[in-house]
């Protein structure tokens, strides 16, 4: 029987990866719920103890204390002694874009050229990834699923993670576009025999020129109504009418202002910084120019030597301290794989001097702004989608953050992987007494 079981277990091992089924998308709301007695952390700073959140038809209905006189509404959930979130929203992801690393008909998060605005996230993201699956369980519910690379990577959408395709996901289309900003440093080539010691770069200023030479030339495009089609143009049409924002990614005192200074020349006013480092020394021009940050994990050494050691923990603190509006993205070494690890990131910025309110709110009403789907989630108000989940305890803890109930637009979701329901049914059947 062992050595059945044995034989058994590696072949399951062996085919696990291969598993090519979806999780199951939930049904469209049909029955109201009612989720009692829980600790609601709102997601604006605000918590209610012994809360009651009632929600149909996709939207949040009432907001409150359960100690109000008020008929609960279809299903009560009792969620006494535990704690009830808004759906966690991770910003600057690449999800469903790459599946498997090393298999490049599965990677479609970077396309060929440079100036590539015109480039889509939202057509090429997979509904059907392992991977954006496995956020759910940690309440992570939606992304801003981003392209990488080229110095305009292309035009983000905002989705949820419980859908058939892109179509049923997406929650904002074409939000942002994103330019990686240029360094105005560089290193030696050291394979060439020369100094790999930082340096000016003496090419920053054409880089900055070609960037701002072509969106010059797509404002003029679109000013002249001209016949012919230009799609890179065409595509920027709503960085200068304010309907899209421009994700600068950025680091550098003198980038930042470079960067901030160029498009307001350009007319483009909506515009949000990612990562900036050394951003807080130039707080104020962020301030009178209104313009957001979404910063990243804070697990990572210094930037520099001089650096203080536990300075990438400190960074939200010193930037909320100043008056910015902070996020929290997801860019960076395994970032698909750890964004699950989200309110986790979240968490240690809490341990490293901000509070954990203030924390919660990088992840979901900040992000949401800066986002611009606030309207939509973000936080527990009536009115809102009903994307929430109840757990047992402290989300931004991963040994608290352990979900009970989840909700997506009112549509109760599944927290099991397909994987660990094959493992479930396969454990059971092969349990020995």
């Amino acid at each position: 029987m062992k050595k059945q079981y044995i034989f058994s277990l590696m072949c399951f091992l062996c085919c696990l990866g291969n598993i090519t089924a979806q999780q199951t998308p939930a049904p469209k709301q049909t029955t109201a719920f009612s989720i009692e007695g829980a600790t609601a952390h709102l997601g604006n700073g605000k918590v209610i103890e012994n809360s009651l959140i009632m929600f149909e038809n996709g939207k949040i209905a009432f907001v409150g204390s359960a100690m109000m006189r008020i008929a609960r509404m279809g299903t009560i959930i009792n969620a006494t002694g535990k704690h009830i979130y808004p759906g966690f929203i991770a910003a600057n992801s690449s999800l469903g874009l790459v599946e498997i690393d090393a298999v490049r008909a599965t990677d479609d998060e970077d396309e060929v050229g440079s100036m590539l605005p015109h480039i889509r996230s939202l057509i090429a993201y997979n509904a059907e990834s392992k991977v954006t699956e496995s956020m759910r369980p940690n309440g992570v519910f939606m992304g801003q699923i981003t392209p990488r690379g080229g110095t305009i990577s292309g035009t983000s959408s905002i989705v949820q993670f419980d859908a058939w395709n892109w179509e049923d996901a997406v929650l904002k289309k074409d939000d942002a576009v994103h330019i990686n900003w240029p360094s105005s440093l560089t290193r030696g080539r050291y394979w060439m025999g020369e100094d790999p010691a930082l340096k000016e770069d003496d090419k920053y200023a054409e880089k900055i020129a070609k960037i701002s030479t072509f969106f010059l030339d797509a404002k003029n495009y679109l000013n002249s109504n001209s016949s012919i089609e230009n799609l890179p143009f065409r595509a920027t049409k709503g960085l200068f009418n304010g309907s899209q924002k421009i994700f600068i990614h950025v680091n550098g005192e003198k980038e930042i202002t470079d960067a901030i200074q160029s498009f307001k020349k350009l007319g483009i006013k909506n515009m949000v910084l990612v990562h900036a480092k050394g951003v807080e020394n130039v707080a104020n021009l962020l301030l009178q120019n209104k313009i957001p940050v979404v910063i990243e994990r804070a697990h990572r050494v210094p930037d520099a030597e001089d650096d203080d050691y536990d300075l990438p923990y400190r960074n939200a603190k010193i930037l909320i301290d100043k008056g910015i509006t902070v996020g929290l993205g997801m860019e960076g070494q395994m970032e698909r794989m750890n964004t699950r690890n989200l309110p986790f990131y979240a968490g240690t910025y809490a341990a490293y001097g901000i509070d954990k309110e203030e924390a919660l709110k990088m992840i979901t009403s900040n992000n949401a702004k800066i986002l611009g789907i606030d309207d939509l989630v973000g936080t527990l108000e009536v009115g809102k989608d009903a994307t929430l989940f109840v757990s047992k305890g402290d989300a931004l803890d991963m040994r608290g953050n352990i979900l009970t109930d989840a909700f997506i637009q009112g549509r109760k979701i599944s927290l099991e992987t397909h994987q660990t329901k094959l493992w479930k049914r396969y454990t059971n059947k092969y349990k020995t007494k």
